[in-house]
């Protein structure tokens, strides 16, 4: 019997998913800094199991006029001036992001890519006042759907905190790597992944009599 290696765009409503995780100088996008971007891409394996694919990582300059919060980078212990961590300018990351995605929404043969993250209006606000300060016309992502781990890891888990839920889903998580926006990233695809595959796994896709509108 042959089996059809599913396809990405069938699987989101023609949405392809990108984690994303974002580490800040504070919590409002329009006025604070961006210091750090991850993104983890993803695809179905041979068995039809959804999988992390690519990542993307860049630290970021504080653009001109950025508030910096002493408090928020006390606590994901960025110094947003050191030099050694080899930052590009915001535009730079942000049309690299751009592409980068667009490549990949491109093979996966989606119509637009949807941000997944941990908290995700958080991290899209970020997302969307970078490429709207930065004037990017060409942005992949919606600008408003996401889909939140958060919610997820509740129904699938009883879990919201992201250490709670990868614990409670089997996956390792490091609390002293924590608040690394690479890491964080590299963790909440592989929770999503888990409850997309956990769903599947148990008779919960694909639905019978689909009924495409």
């Amino acid at each position: 019997m042959t089996t059809t290696k599913p396809k990405l765009q069938d699987r989101f409503r023609g949405y392809f998913p990108v984690i994303i995780d974002v580490e800040t100088a504070g919590f409002n996008a329009s006025t604070d800094a961006l210091l750090e971007i991850a993104a983890v891409t993803l695809k179905f394996d041979a068995q039809g199991d959804l999988v992390p694919d690519t990542t993307f990582h860049e630290h970021v300059e504080p653009f001109e006029g950025a508030n910096i919060e002493q408090a928020a980078i006390e606590f994901n212990g960025i110094d947003p001036n050191c030099a050694l961590r080899g930052a590009l300018d915001e535009n730079t990351v942000m049309k690299n992001l751009c592409k980068h995605i667009r490549k990949h929404q491109k093979e996966a043969e989606c119509q637009r890519s949807v941000i997944v993250a941990h908290n995700a209006s958080f991290d899209q606000g970020f997302v969307n006042a970078a490429i709207a300060r930065q004037n990017i016309k060409r942005t992949p992502f919606h600008p408003f759907v996401s889909f939140d781990t958060t919610s997820l890891a509740a129904l699938a888990l009883g879990q919201t905190v992201l250490i709670k839920a990868c614990q409670a889903a089997g996956i390792p998580f490091d609390q002293s790597e924590a608040h690394s926006a690479l890491y964080d990233t590299e963790r909440t695809a592989e929770l999503f992944c888990y409850i997309v595959n956990r769903y599947k796994n148990l008779g919960g896709w694909p639905l019978p009599n689909l009924i495409e509108n």
